[in-house]
């Protein structure tokens, strides 16, 4: 079974797609860029920044739906400037502190985001 859920945290897709799915004991999310609600524009600072509005998003939608951190099992980082990983990592290491175990994680240069993004991110949590 599937089902769509909805975030008020998450923006509402533009498009035909769904923002978070729950398939039995696993929750998807759609590939999500660092947009700030109050503008529904992209997070000015580049990778970095965009990595922390991203992550914030994610927390904060997390909540609604009784999830957290601790759910995460993967995470795909897509970005556009791989020479600034590291700026995306210092961002990550800000909310995966110790008394939280990483989701295993997979990072991909590409050549081109949406809305000019340096950084997407995608996620697949798990509850039993």
């Amino acid at each position: 079974m599937r089902d769509i859920l909805r975030s008020s945290q998450l923006p509402k897709p533009k498009f035909k797609y769904s923002s978070l799915i729950k398939a039995g004991p696993f929750y998807f999310t759609a590939g999500m860029i660092g947009l700030d609600f109050t503008t529904e524009e992209l997070v000015e600072g580049g990778p970095e920044q965009e990595t922390r509005q991203i992550l914030q998003t994610l927390i904060k939608s997390l909540a609604e739906f009784e999830l957290s951190l601790n759910n995460l099992v993967s995470a795909k980082i897509y970005t556009t400037e791989f020479d600034q990983f590291p700026l995306i990592n210092k961002a990550w290491e800000e909310v995966f502190k110790d008394d939280i175990t990483p989701p295993v994680r997979t990072s991909i240069g590409v050549a081109r985001l949406p809305l000019n993004a340096t950084v997407e991110m995608e996620f697949v949590l798990y509850k039993n």
